[in-house]
C-alpha cells in the first residue's frame, strides 16, 4: 500500500512560511517598539527641559503693560504734560460671555446710556477674542469697589488701575503740546505692516497733535509685561510678579516755553481770537507760543462727544485751529519795515520826501492813508505808518527785491521747530504771478503798492513775523526758533547757529531805529507816531521798542469806523504789533496778533507790554538792575557840618493850659 508522502511534505512547508511570516512580524514589532521606547527614553531624558520650557510657557502668559508716558516740562521743568492713576473698565468677549447682557449689567454701577452701549458693543464685537476693550475711565472709587465685589458675577469684565495723561494747565499749551487719545484703524495703518504691539493695547494712547504726536515714539518709552497663569482656556488664574518684565519710561521733553509768560498770554487774551509768540533774541529760543481762544486737552484724552466736537468746530473763533503756527494773515504795516529795508538795500535815500495829504492819485484811482501826516521821511513814515510814502516807496523798490529781503528774515518760509502744522504764507514776486495765475502772468504796477503796506497777496503767521523782529532785534543773525530744548536730556542745537544777516549793518540800525521812534523808546516824539506810550513797561529804565500793524480781513467793505474797528466781528480788520525789549540791548521780541481786533497799536500793542514785561520781570539780569537801589547823592565835605546835626531825640514840649494839642 502505497504511503501518501506528498500531504505531508504540504503541511511542513505550510507550517515553514507562518514561522517565517511569524519571525518578520516579531522582528517588525520589536523594531518598532524598540524605535518608540528609544524616542521615549530620548524626550524624557535629553529634551526634558525644552518640554519644561514649552509646558511653561502654556502655563504661563504675558500681558503687555505700557511704559509710563515721558514728562514734558518747561524751560524751568514746571510740568507741562504728565501721567496720573486712573480707575478703568473693561470688557472682553470670551466664551460664555454676553457682551450685551454684560453691558446691561455694568450699566446699573457706572453711567452707560444707550447710545454708549451699541457702540462698545460693535467695538467689543470687532475686537479679537479674550481682547479686553476699555469702556470707561476715571471711574469713582465707590464704582471701582463695587464692580470688583461682584468680578466673580461678571465674567470678561476687568476693573483695573492704569494710568491716563494729564495736563494740569488745560489750554493754555493746548496747541504747542498737543494731545494724546485712543488708537484708531488709521494710526494702526500708518505705522506699517509691523506696528508696535502695544498700540492694540486697550489703554494705549497715541500723540496726536503738537509735540505728543512729533515725539511719540520717544514719549511712549518701551512697554513691559505682567506675568499671569492661566489655564487651558487661555483664562487668567493668578499673576506671578516674580516674572514680570519691568517697561521702561519714555523720555522727558524739555522745552523753551517758559510757562509763567504762556500763562500771563493766556490772561491777557481771554475769549479774544489771536495768538503771541515770543523769542530769546540772543538765542532763538522760543517762550510763548500762544493760539487762542484754546480748548482742554483732557476732555480730548477722555474722548469728547459728538456734541462737544461740534460746539468747538463750529464756534466762530476756532479754537481747534493753531493760529501761531496754521493761520496766515496780511501783515498790514508791520511789513514796511521789510519795505524800509528793501529800499535801503536798493540804494533808496532815505532822505526822500513824500507828503501824505490824506490821498494819493495814481494809476488811474485814489490810493487812502488813514490820517495827512504832512511832509514824511523814510524814518519819520516808519514812526507813523504812513500808508502813502510806502505806496510811493515800494513803486521805487520792487516786488522782486521786497521779497528777497522779506525771505532773509523767515517770512514766507516753515522752520524745523519739532512740530508740524506750520503754513508757510506767502511773499508774493514776479515769479509767483507767472506761476499761479497762467492767464495773466503779468505783475502789475497797481498791486505794488498793496504789497507796500502789507496787503494784496502777502500773507504770513505770527511766528514768522516773531523771527522777522526778532533779527531786526539781533542785527546780526539769522535767528532760527527752537522749541524743543532737550529730548531725554539731550541738548538740541541752538538757533543762532544759522548765519549771518546779509546786509549792512548801518541798515539795519536804520529800521531798528525806526521801531524805536515808533514807540518813543528811543526818545523821539514823533508827531502822530502810531505806537507812541506803548515804550513805558513800568520797569524803570526799560523800554520797549515795536511796530504797529492793522490789516483788512474783508477788503474796503469789511468793518466801520477808524481802522475797521468796529461792526460785525469777522467783518473787522485784523491788529498787529511787533516789538523788542528792552530797547537798549534787546533780549526778547514777539508777534501779537489779535483777529479781527481793529487796530494795532490799542487792541494788540497793549497785549504785548502785559506779556513782555513777565518775559523781563523773569529774567534775573534785568530784575537785578530793577531792584538795585539807587546811590545816595554825595555831600562834599566842606558842606557836612556836624554842628547841625540833633544829639538825640527831642521831646515834644508841654503844652499849655487852654492851648489846642
Amino acid at each position: 500500500m502505497t504511503q501518501p508522502a506528498i500531504f505531508f511534505e504540504e503541511v511542513n512547508e505550510r507550517q515553514g512560511v507562518f514561522h517565517r511570516r511569524a519571525i518578520l512580524l516579531g522582528a517588525f514589532a520589536g523594531l518598532g517598539l524598540g524605535a518608540l521606547g528609544g524616542r521615549l527614553g530620548y524626550l524624557q531624558l535629553v529634551e526634558t527641559q525644552r518640554y519644561e520650557k514649552l509646558s511653561a510657557s502654556n502655563q504661563f502668559n504675558f500681558k503687555l503693560l505700557p511704559a509710563p508716558r515721558g514728562l514734558i516740562v518747561d524751560r524751568n521743568g514746571a510740568v507741562l504734560a504728565a501721567n496720573r492713576p486712573n480707575f478703568r473698565l473693561m470688557v472682553a468677549r470670551d466664551k460664555g460671555v454676553d457682551p450685551e447682557a454684560t453691558l446691561k449689567t455694568l450699566a446699573e454701577y457706572v453711567p452707560l446710556d444707550d447710545a454708549r452701549q451699541r457702540r462698545y458693543l460693535r467695538e467689543i464685537n470687532a475686537a479679537p477674542k479674550r481682547a479686553p476693550v476699555q469702556i470707561m475711565e476715571d471711574m469713582t472709587w465707590e464704582q471701582f469697589s463695587a464692580l470688583n465685589v461682584r468680578a466673580p458675577e461678571l465674567p470678561g469684565v476687568t476693573a483695573d488701575m492704569g494710568e491716563v495723561r494729564v495736563y494740569p494747565h488745560g489750554g493754555a499749551f493746548a496747541h504747542v503740546i498737543g494731545y494724546v487719545a485712543k488708537v484708531n484703524k488709521e494710526d494702526v495703518d500708518a505705522a506699517g505692516p509691523n506696528p508696535d504691539p502695544i498700540m492694540l493695547h486697550p489703554s494705549f494712547r497715541i500723540g496726536k497733535q503738537g509735540v505728543e504726536k512729533a515725539f511719540d515714539v520717544a514719549l511712549r518709552g518701551k512697554a513691559g509685561a505682567q506675568k499671569v497663569e492661566v489655564d487651558a482656556n487661555g483664562r487668567e488664574v493668578r499673576q506671578d510678579p516674580n516674572g514680570d518684565i519691568p517697561a521702561v519710561p519714555g523720555k522727558v521733553i524739555e522745552l523753551t516755553i517758559d510757562a509763567d509768560v504762556q500763562l500771563r498770554a493766556e490772561e491777557v487774551f481771554g475769549a479774544e481770537s489771536g495768538a503771541a509768540v515770543m523769542m530769546d533774541c540772543r538765542t532763538g529760543d522760543v517762550l510763548c507760543m500762544y493760539s487762542g481762544p484754546s480748548f482742554d486737552a483732557n476732555k480730548f484724552v477722555r474722548g469728547l462727544t459728538g456734541a462737544e466736537y461740534r460746539e468747538l468746530a463750529l464756534y466762530e473763533r476756532k479754537p481747534l485751529f493753531n493760529k501761531a503756527l496754521t493761520a496766515t494773515y496780511p501783515p498790514g504795516s508791520t511789513f514796511k519795515t521789510m519795505v524800509a529795508l528793501a529800499a535801503l538795500d536798493s540804494g533808496y535815500d532815505p532822505n526822500t520826501v513824500h507828503s501824505c495829504g490824506k490821498t494819493w492819485a495814481w494809476g488811474g484811482r485814489v490810493w487812502h492813508c488813514d490820517q495827512a501826516h504832512g511832509p514824511q521821511t523814510l524814518h519819520t513814515a516808519i514812526a507813523t505808518s504812513c500808508d502813502i510814502y510806502f505806496y510811493q516807496c515800494a513803486l521805487a523798490v520792487g516786488p522782486d527785491r521786497i521779497a528777497k529781503v522779506a525771505r532773509a528774515f523767515g517770512l514766507g518760509q516753515t522752520f524745523d521747530i519739532g512740530i508740524p502744522g506750520q503754513k508757510p504764507g506767502l511773499v508774493p514776486d514776479t515769479a509767483y504771478k507767472r506761476r499761479v495765475f497762467p492767464k495773466d502772468p503779468v505783475w502789475h504796477p497797481g498791486e505794488t503798492p498793496s504789497m507796500g503796506i502789507g496787503q494784496g497777496y502777502t500773507h504770513l503767521n505770527p511766528l514768522q513775523l516773531c523771527v522777522q523782529v526778532a533779527r531786526l532785534a539781533n542785527r546780526r543773525k539769522a535767528l532760527h526758533p527752537r522749541l524743543i530744548k532737550s529730548i531725554g536730556g539731550v541738548e538740541q542745537p541752538a538757533g543762532s547757529s544759522f548765519g549771518d544777516l546779509p546786509f549792512k549793518p548801518e541798515h539795519l540800525e536804520f529800521v531798528y531805529n525806526g521801531m524805536g521812534a515808533v514807540t518813543g523808546a528811543n526818545g523821539e516824539h514823533i508827531a502822530r507816531a502810531t505806537g507812541f506810550g506803548q515804550a513805558d513797561l513800568g520797569l524803570g529804565s526799560f523800554l520797549m521798542a515795536g511796530k504797529t500793524g492793522t490789516a483788512q480781513s474783508r477788503g474796503y467793505g469789511g468793518g466801520t469806523g477808524a481802522h475797521g474797528a468796529v461792526g460785525e466781528w469777522s467783518l473787522r480788520d485784523h491788529a498787529w504789533f511787533i516789538c523788542f525789549a528792552p530797547f537798549d540791548n534787546p533780549r526778547y521780541a514777539m508777534s501779537v496778533l489779535v483777529e479781527h481786533g481793529g487796530f494795532g497799536a490799542s487792541a494788540a500793542a497793549p497785549k504785548a507790554r502785559e506779556i513782555m514785561r513777565v518775559a523781563m520781570l523773569k529774567d534775573p539780569e534785568i530784575t537785578a538792575q530793577i531792584t538795585k537801589p539807587a546811590p545816595l547823592p554825595e555831600v562834599p565835605p566842606a558842606e557836612r557840618n556836624q554842628d547841625d546835626l540833633p544829639d538825640g531825640p527831642e521831646a515834644d514840649p508841654i503844652p499849655t493850659p487852654g492851648q489846642p494839642t
